[in-house]
């Protein structure tokens, strides 16, 4: 019998081109699942696509004077030339600056707060009194307080792997101008998650065969 499979593969930032380290991680195994199932006549459809709005891209534009989209122009074409040479066979590889991803985002985020599954909070974040702005994740570097690492970011540290607030940060540093970020308080919506434990844990539990790590992975969110 026919399956349907959907295969959501990991979106790549569109800062820089693309490496052995993304090939290998994610899209090599996705397209060899994708081309398994295939074989056996199933309905596959294997989709992903540039980030264009993630911090790494506005970092690398902020330092280099240009526009986000003209980074994404810059790499996204290379990326869809990595595919085809390469020979991942997606189905659909787009980004995240189209208009049709645009209103779906608008949609979905209208329907969510029209019936209460979002809601507000404040939360301090990373602020630079220089550049008169806020510092998502990776506006932010410091030393690691984990494993003592120099150049650890607001999101993560890249050597010990382990994932970090701005606040966590030692010595912590705007990347644009040096200065040490005060920490502000901003307002923000959250998802109410709560809202949807219980379907998505009957769901998650009638996955058998799903990897015992992956099911104890998902189970703790």
């Amino acid at each position: 019998m026919s399956e349907r499979i959907f295969i959501g593969v990991a979106w790549p930032y569109a800062n820089g081109p693309l490496h052995l380290g993304h090939v290998a991680g994610c899209y090599l195994a996705a397209d060899i699942f994708a081309r398994y199932h295939r074989l056996k006549g199933s309905d596959v459809l294997m989709v992903s696509g540039s980030d264009s709005h993630g911090t790494p891209i506005t970092v690398r534009a902020d330092r280099e004077g240009v526009t986000p989209e003209e980074i994404l122009n810059r790499y996204h074409p290379q990326f869809l030339e990595t595919w085809d040479k390469l020979g991942i066979s997606f189905d659909l590889f787009t980004s995240t600056h189209t208009e049709n991803h645009e209103k779906v985002v608008h949609d979905l985020f209208r329907v969510l707060l029209e019936r209460g599954y979002l809601y507000k909070k404040f939360t301090l974040l990373a602020y630079c009194p220089d550049c008169d702005r806020f510092l998502p994740d990776r506006y932010v570097e410091g030393v690691c307080p984990h494993c003592g690492f120099e150049r650890a970011r607001g999101d993560q540290c890249d050597n010990c792997g382990r994932t970090l607030d701005p606040q966590d940060l030692l010595q912590a540093r705007c990347v644009l101008s040096g200065t040490e970020p005060e920490f502000r308080e901003s307002e923000h919506f959250f998802l109410k998650l709560s809202a949807f434990q219980e379907p998505l844990l009957d769901w998650v539990n009638q996955q058998h065969h799903w990897r015992p790590n992956v099911l104890n992975f998902t189970r703790r969110f």
